[in-house]
């Protein structure tokens, strides 16, 4: 599980067909980051496993740090279901470390399972440092737009406002454009969406109530 706050932004060093699937590779933040060989991270929204650790001298190791490499594979169905069928050497993707136990819950609670990708149609400056950001859904994700509810995009943890018409907009604060790559969104830019746990659940034991 995770908060859907982002700890840190990482660029794509190399991407490389698997089959039907894909191996990334990116460079551990600058802060030195004490992952474990297969242990969980959401990469922009996506729950994935660390598949390789290798130093910066290319040498394999258990345990991640500064400067290290981490490898992950996306299998056909995480490639179905995200934007990262777009993935390429330069691309800006968001990291989040699993929740632990005692941890405060900052954001909410985010599954790291993509439900839906969405698109940016409109970018705004809200006149305070930040900026307003709009995004299209798919039609079956529109029932989980609730104005003031919780929705993650690209791992990011943020309010919905102002839903309609297979659209809702976000205000992003300053800080966050600045620790996500929400700050370098360009209208056309495809987003990996997460809806709200807890609606899900809601609906699934009463179906009638959606």
């Amino acid at each position: 599980m995770f908060t859907g706050i982002i700890e840190l932004r990482a660029n794509i060093l190399s991407t490389e067909a698997q089959g039907t699937g894909l191996r990334m590779c990116l460079e551990a933040p600058s802060e030195a980051w004490d992952v474990v060989l297969g242990e969980s991270v959401a990469v922009s929204g996506a729950c994935l496993s660390i598949a390789e650790i290798l130093s910066p001298a290319g040498e394999p190791q258990s345990i991640g740090g500064k400067g290290s490499r981490l490898a992950f594979d996306l299998t056909a169905e995480t490639m179905e279901r995200t934007w990262f069928d777009e993935l390429a050497q330069g691309s800006v993707v968001n990291l989040e470390r699993s929740l632990k136990i005692g941890d405060r819950l900052d954001g909410h609670l985010v599954s790291g399972h993509v439900d839906a990708v969405g698109e940016i149609v409109e970018i705004s400056e809200s006149g305070d440092g930040g900026r307003r950001i709009r995004f299209k859904v798919p039609a079956d994700f529109e029932r989980w737009l609730v104005d003031k509810g919780s929705v993650c995009i690209d791992g990011t943890s943020l309010t919905i406002c102002e839903p309609s018409a297979g659209c809702f907009e976000v205000a992003v604060i300053p800080i966050t454009l600045e620790i996500t790559n929400l700050g370098t969104a360009e209208v056309g830019q495809r987003v990996n969406l997460e809806a709200d746990a807890i609606g899900k659940w809601v609906a699934r034991l009463f179906p009638g109530a959606s």
